[in-house]
């Protein structure tokens, strides 16, 4: 394996060298980098360890592949990139951001809510909170459970207003409940920020955000919680691989 020095290997330094080139926005998100000859020639390396290189920016998602087109940023300064593929990835959130409590659980009658849940009644508590990444908030999330599910921890100190903490609210949830979460169907859209998301958010009314619907369900498919995710897309990468069905 090269070395430079007797010092890290050759290809961590050049990955360590373009990681920070990212970081630094030389190479903003989507943007391809140079290629393997071209890196090559301008450190006098081996295509070998050039390739070695990108492997591991690839593993750290700091760059993605495109067959046939080259190795492009993945992302950029101040971008928070979540890549989710299961619930567990979900509830993982808390792995790399926190969660403040903007207000805390209320009872409140709300049809639509309740209609989404699918629930016999009308009756919902709501709380809503943010969630910041490196000191930055860059969502805002309401969520509506049915009186049941809140029932087992409304009076968590975690849900409490002004609380901070790394939990997700299903991570919150799932010890508590009696058939575990298994699903999670979810739509993402742009709209407008209206004055209350542009006030939590800090930017102004009217600019476009994501909305991300996400309805998680127990293993019976009762319906457990709706959450309604407002994110500053200057902020988020949201990113899904999917994958033909091997026959």
């Amino acid at each position: 394996m090269a070395t430079r020095g007797g010092q890290e290997p050759a290809y961590r330094t050049l990955a360590e060298d373009l990681r920070r080139r990212i970081a630094d926005g030389e190479f903003p998100e989507g943007v391809r980098l140079p290629t393997e000859a071209e890196l090559s020639e301008a450190h006098g390396l081996s295509r070998q360890t050039v390739r070695r290189a990108f492997q591991e920016l690839v593993a750290d998602q700091v760059v993605y592949r495109v067959p046939g087109r080259g190795t492009f940023a993945a992302q950029g300064r101040g971008r928070y990139l979540r890549q989710l593929g299961s619930i567990e990835d979900l509830m993982n959130l808390s792995a790399d951001t926190d969660m403040t409590v903007l207000e805390a659980p209320t009872r409140s009658v709300d049809l639509e809510a309740a209609g989404r849940l699918r629930l016999d009644t009308d009756v919902v508590y709501r709380i809503v909170f943010c969630r910041i990444h490196d000191g930055t908030p860059f969502v805002v999330t309401t969520v509506w459970w049915p009186e049941e599910i809140a029932r087992l921890v409304v009076d968590s100190p975690d849900v409490a207003q002004g609380a901070s903490s790394s939990y997700t609210m299903i991570g919150l949830l799932e010890p508590h409940l009696v058939s575990p979460i298994v699903e999670c169907a979810q739509s993402i859209t742009a709209v407008a920020a209206d004055a209350v998301v542009a006030e939590r958010l800090g930017c102004a009314e009217g600019r476009p955000v994501l909305r991300v619907d996400r309805m998680y369900s127990d293993r019976r498919g009762v319906a457990v919680e709706l959450a309604v995710s407002h994110f500053l897309p200057e902020y988020y990468t949201y990113r899904v691989t999917l994958r033909r069905e091997q026959a």
